[in-house]
Parts: structure tokens; C-alpha cells; sequence
């Protein structure tokens, strides 16, 4: 379905389907709303927005009506609670993404009219919208022809034109989304990463390097060298410098790019398997928010890190008992092959802040089951050295709609699970009931030790891939955090 943002009216009215989203209580006796939606739309279709808007049955997450119009179009309203947790977005972008997906928007002409409380609530509003019309399919029935128009009124009723910002990081989050969905057969490590250089090579200024195979032995990058070896897809580590000559904060966003994982010799069962095409969203996340950041953000130097992998089973695959040496010069005995994300994310992160002398490392994965434990489908979980990357993460949640949520940080309780007898530290831990989510975040902070680098972690393992498909999660996250971050 193309994307576009609407500058007037005209798309709304013209729809084959209009979807309207306003809060539950603009459809209250005062007629505010119905005077707004005139002005926006028409008399008739105004009015019939407000009947079928007091018909919808309402839960905690909103609730729909729908009616064909007198020109056997078809208006849908969508009625977003008025009651926020106070943890949720106060954009309701979870409520705007369950209503648009019911909606039934199809081919044709469609259209989405947002009545926003906050013009602030544009961007995460947008993006909830993208999130829930998701494009990517391999079915043999006739590829789907429709348009979707996008508008956004402000609280005077007013259209609020949609900036550059906010198009380009719904386009990106739903990059994201496809790259996520590809099956992995046609998106090895190096399908990915011809992929990524070809955008990245469309704007301007960026300066691409790609490590791949024994090379990455060269740069002592053995982590993902050890996890990749075997597949027929060589591993690789994409690197990519947007505004190297500003002064100030450095900031890498590194990501986990296995493109499969089969969990190695310690192979997954049935069922465990399934979806692990997945496991590279951390990759797809950190590669839009830094298209976004390339395009919008110039005022800071930003890199990006793709440390894609396909962890594959075979003659020389890495395996339990092997000895590792990181980048970070730290020795982990392997445990576990199928806690494999981690070498990857260890080694990027090391050489973001040791080699490229970044200031802050984020890094972002779909890197443990127990994230979807302790913060679940909604919620990202983020570990961080540092209070302030700390709250950026969770502020630029709520600003984007791409909700995260703080986990403890402590490597004087976690560090012991990873005790070795012949090495510095193990892959995996010995008591997977001890703070999962943390304990794999603490493998990759313990090989930034003895480098001045700030660091945050994103787990968004059930974020990124929903309901079996990608969603496009942390792209709008990480731009949000890295705008925060670099005017502290």
C-alpha cells in the first residue's frame, strides 16, 4: 500500500474508506468535534463520523464503528480511550494500531484522519499507522493496489502538515518491517548488507566500510567471525559514518543481524526455530534510525554498526567448549551457541568505543525470550550504564510510541553467572532465573570494560516481531534518543 500524507482535504473526502480516529470523549454532548470534522470533511459525513463514534463499544484499547456512506463509500470511526496508563504513550499509539489494522483498509483509495490532542503526538500517531498496514507478502493472489492518505488535525482543527521528519521515519520503520518479514534465505548477511549499502548510498555524506569473512579475524572481531563461520553467507560487520567532521558527542548504534538462527549445535526444537528469520530486527532498527538521523540530524556525528551473521550448523561451526577471544580481548568459553547475539553485539559494541572512539554506544537486539517475560510485547527492555541514556530511552518511548522500559543495571550481581574455570567469562548463564534480560545485557557491557564509552542496551525481541510480523519497532525509538542525547 502506497503511502502518502495529506496537505488539504481532498484525500479525505475522495476515500473509498476514511478512517477517523478521535478520543472517546470529543464524542460527548459538547459538539466540538462535529464542528471540527465539518470543516475537515463535510456536513453529512461529519455528522455520521459523530452517531457511529457514540455507537462504538469501548475498551481499554478504543473501539470501532463502521457504515457505508450515501455514495456506498465506507466511513470507519475509530474511538481512542480517553484514560492512559501512565506508563503507555499519551498518543495512544498501541489503541491507533489495533484500530487501523481492524479497520479493513484494502485497496482503493484510503484515508486516515488523526484528531490529535498534542501536535507532539504526531510522529508516534503516524507511526502506529505504518505499524499496522504492514506491505510485505509472497502470496500469489494479486498484489494489493491501494493508497493510503494520511492526515493529522490539530486540536483547533486545523490540518497539521506532516514534516520531513516524521515521513521519513514512518518509511523507514516500515524498511524495517519488510527486512524483518524476508524470508532468510533470501536475506543472508549478504543479501542484508547489499541492501543496507544501497541506501545508505542515497544520501548523501555517508561513508561506507563492510568487513566480511577472515578479515574480521584481522580486526580481532571473533565473536561474529566464531558465530557465522559455517554458513554459506560469509559474516560481516557493515559500518557506516554519517557527519564525521562535527565535533562533539560520538554516538554508534550497533545492531544484532542474525539473519537466521538455527541456535547453532545447541539446534532449537520444533517450534523454537520457526520466526528466527527475526532475529536480525536489531539490525533493521539501528539501520533506519541512522537513514533518519543521516537525512535530519547534522549536528552530530553518528555511526552505525550491522554485525550480520547467519547461525548456521556444519563442519566448522563453532562450538560448546570453544574458546573465543573478542574484540575487547576478553577469553568466553562457549556454552551455549544458541546465545549467540551477544558475540555479535560485544564485538560491535567494543569496537564502536575502542577503534572508532565513540562517546555513546546503543545497541539494539532481539536478543533474549525472557525480554518478552519482563516487559512484553509492548515494551522494549533497556539496560544502561548511564542515567541519562537511561531516560532518553524511556522518554523517547513515549514521545515515539516506541515504548521501552528500564531494567536493573548491576554487574557486581550478574558478572558471576558467566564464571568460567578456564576462560574470562561463558556465554550463557548458570541460573537462567537470575534477571535473564539484565545478565545478557551485562556479557556485552562487560567487554566495553576499561573503554570511556556511555551504553545502552535495547532487548525489543517481542516488540520487533508481533502477531508474525515485523514492525518496524526501535526506528523511531533510537532517532527520538539520539535527538535527546545530543543536545545534553
Amino acid at each position: 500500500m502506497k503511502f502518502t500524507f495529506a496537505a488539504d482535504s481532498k484525500p479525505l473526502i475522495s476515500a473509498d474508506h476514511l478512517l477517523v480516529l478521535a478520543h472517546q470523549q470529543d464524542f460527548g454532548p459538547r459538539k466540538q468535534l462535529q464542528a471540527k470534522l465539518s470543516k475537515l470533511l463535510n456536513k453529512p459525513l461529519a455528522e455520521l463520523a459523530m452517531r457511529l463514534g457514540k455507537e462504538a463499544t469501548i475498551g481499554l484499547l478504543g473501539g470501532s464503528a463502521t457504515s457505508l456512506t450515501t455514495k456506498g463509500k465506507r466511513i470507519t470511526v475509530g474511538v481512542l480511550p480517553s484514560n492512559i496508563s501512565r506508563h503507555a504513550t499519551p498518543a495512544c499509539a498501541e489503541s491507533v494500531r489495533k484500530l487501523t489494522a481492524a479497520a479493513g483498509l484494502r485497496n482503493g483509495k484510503n484515508a486516515v484522519l488523526l484528531m490529535l490532542r498534542d501536535d507532539a503526538h504526531s510522529l508516534a500517531s503516524c507511526n502506529a499507522v505504518g505499524r499496522a498496514l504492514p506491505d510485505f507478502t509472497l502470496k500469489s493472489r494479486t498484489k494489493s493496489t491501494g493508497s493510503l492518505a494520511i492526515a493529522c488535525a490539530r486540536s483547533n482543527g486545523k490540518l497539521l502538515p506532516a514534516n520531513a521528519v516524521t515521513k521519513d521515519l514512518v518509511q523507514r520503520a516500515r524498511e524495517a518491517a519488510r527486512f524483518v518479514d524476508t524470508p532468510p534465505t533470501d536475506l543472508d548477511p549478504a543479501a542484508f548488507a547489499t541492501a543496507a549499502k544501497k541506501l545508505l548510498r542515497a544520501v548523501p555524506g555517508v561513508k561506507i566500510t563492510e568487513i566480511v569473512g577472515d578479515a574480521l579475524l584481522k580486526k580481532k572481531l571473533g565473536g561474529i567471525h566464531a558465530v557465522g563461520r559455517c554458513a554459506k553467507s560469509a559474516p560481516r560487520m557493515l559500518i557506516a559514518t554519517a557527519n564525521a567532521n562535527k565535533s562533539g558527542k560520538h554516538i554508534a548504534l550497533v545492531g544484532k543481524g542474525v539473519t537466521y538462527d538455527t541456535g547453532g549445535l545447541h539446534i532449537k526444537g520444533r517450534g523454537a526455530m520457526e520466526t528466527m528469520k527475526a532475529d536480525m530486527g536489531g539490525a533493521a532498527a539501528v539501520l533506519g534510525a541512522f537513514l533518519a538521523l543521516a537525512r535530519h540530524h547534522k549536528t552530530s556525528r553518528v555511526t552505525l554498526i550491522m554485525c550480520l551473521a547467519e547461525n548456521a550448523i556444519g563442519p566448522i561451526a563453532y562450538k560448546p567448549d570453544d574458546v573465543l577471544t573478542m574484540h575487547s580481548g576478553k577469553t568466553v568459553e562457549i556454552n551455549n551457541t544458541d546465545a549467540e547475539g551477544r558475540l555479535l553485539l560485544a564485538d560491535g559494541c567494543s569496537y564502536a568505543a575502542r577503534i572508532l572512539g565513540c562517546d555513546i554506544v546503543l545497541d539494539a537486539a532481539t536478543l533474549t525470550g525472557a525480554q518478552g517475560v519482563a516487559t512484553g510485547n509492548h515494551f522494549a527492555a533497556v539496560v544502561c550504564n548511564d542515567q541519562d541514556i537511561e531516560q532518553a530511552l524511556v522518554d523517547a518511548g513515549r514521545d515515539s510510541g516506541d515504548l521501552c522500559w528500564p531494567l536493573p543495571f548491576a554487574p557486581e550481581f550478574y558478572r558471576s553467572e558467566y564464571a568460567s574455570p578456564i576462560a574470562d567469562m561463558r556465554n550463557s548463564v548458570k541460573n537462567r532465573s537470575n534477571a535473564q534480560v539484565s545478565c545478557a545485557a551485562e556479557f556485552v557491557h562487560w567487554n566495553l570494560d576499561g573503554s570511556k564509552a556511555k551504553w545502552g542496551h535495547v532487548d525489543l525481541a517481542y516488540p520487533a516481531f508481533r502477531m508474525n510480523r515485523g514492525t518496524g519497532f526501535g526506528v523511531a525509538l533510537l532517532f527520538a534518543a539520539v535527538k535527546r542525547l545530543t543536545k545534553r
